[in-house]
């Protein structure tokens, strides 16, 4: 049987260059994956490049980057460069992302982003074949593009997914999902829309874990992450379609009324409870388990050590799937 798979997000809270070291330490430890998140730190691609040559069976993912933010050859030249780095070994995940990600810090225009990543998984898959690309897509044009070092291991495609549509997509056009900001319950509900596209689909969860049993810490960080990614509005929409719309809604109107800290304070308890792992490393990673059993096939743990100047690798190596 092969072994069942474990991941990190990265970047780590180290300088990049000191990654290699750390990477081959968390490998050691029994972490499979490395998955990237490109927010407002580091691209997508570069602390990938450096963990896969690190070590020379670690798996990658990108989770996500966004056609919005790159044009579709860029897009795909550098999946292929990170696919000669770790052939056989990258998994791309692109996803639309946000209208304050995609507008207001990359100039774009967050538009129809059920199409354009529909239409970005059709080009993906033209392009990594190695065929020479012309098309007018519903969101974009192609025209006369052909990759000149096409990937010997096409990397397979997952589309970060929220609701039915975009989960449907996931499991009708690509390899799988991404799940982001959910409980494990959550994680049955929706595991079933992309399954309708075939029961080999991969579903790729990042898992937000403070490894902490300080309540007061915990609590402190959850509510700080939750009001910045549940007021957004997609995520917001996700929530409401959860069931969860009754419990955020003080929270919500606090935040549209610019009163943050009411917001924070209006978190509910069960809702950071749900969305957010915490605790002592072996309720951790019973959790963690949680996840598996309800149908993701790579947990990718987002370790925050609430510790200020903590060790970039030690509630990383604490939650290892070989410490248990």
């Amino acid at each position: 049987m092969s072994q069942a798979r474990y991941g990190i997000t990265v970047p780590l809270n180290a300088p990049l260059a000191e990654h290699p070291r750390l990477i081959r330490e968390l490998c050691a430890a029994g972490y499979t994956d490395i998955w990237s998140a490109e927010v407002d730190g580091l691209d997508g691609f570069t602390p990938l490049t450096v963990a896969g040559l690190a070590d020379p069976e670690v798996r990658l993912g990108t989770a996500i980057v966004s056609p919005y933010t790159r044009g579709p050859a860029t897009l795909a030249m550098s999946a292929a460069a990170l696919a000669e780095v770790a052939p056989g070994r990258v998994q791309l995940g692109i996803g639309a992302g946000s209208a304050p990600i995609v507008e207001g810090w990359n100039g774009a225009r967050f538009e129809r982003p059920y199409q354009r990543v529909r239409d970005t998984v059709r080009f993906l898959r033209a392009a990594f074949a190695g065929e020479k690309v012309t098309e007018d897509y519903e969101t974009f044009a192609v025209h006369g593009f052909r990759l000149s070092r096409p990937p010997q291991s096409p990397p397979p495609i997952l589309v970060a997914a929220l609701r039915e549509g975009m989960l449907r997509l996931a499991g009708r056009e690509a390899d799988g999902a991404i799940l982001n900001w959910l409980s494990a319950e959550d994680v049955e509900r929706v595991v079933p829309y992309v399954h309708e596209g075939g029961p080999d689909k991969e579903i790729v969860a990042r898992i937000f874990v403070v490894p902490s049993e300080d309540r007061d810490t915990v609590r402190a960080i959850g509510r700080r992450l939750i009001t910045s990614y549940l007021t957004v509005p997609v995520y917001a929409e996700f929530h409401r379609w959860l069931g969860r719309a009754e419990e955020l809604a003080p929270m919500w109107a606090a935040w549209a009324g610019g009163d943050r800290k009411r917001a924070l304070d209006l978190v509910p308890d069960a809702v950071l409870d749900a969305l957010i792992v915490h605790g002592g490393p072996d309720r951790c990673r019973a959790r963690i388990a949680r996840y598996v059993e309800a149908g993701v096939t790579v947990p990718v743990l987002a370790v925050l050590d609430p510790r200020p100047g903590a060790d970039p690798l030690e509630a990383a190596l604490a939650l290892a799937p070989a410490a248990g």
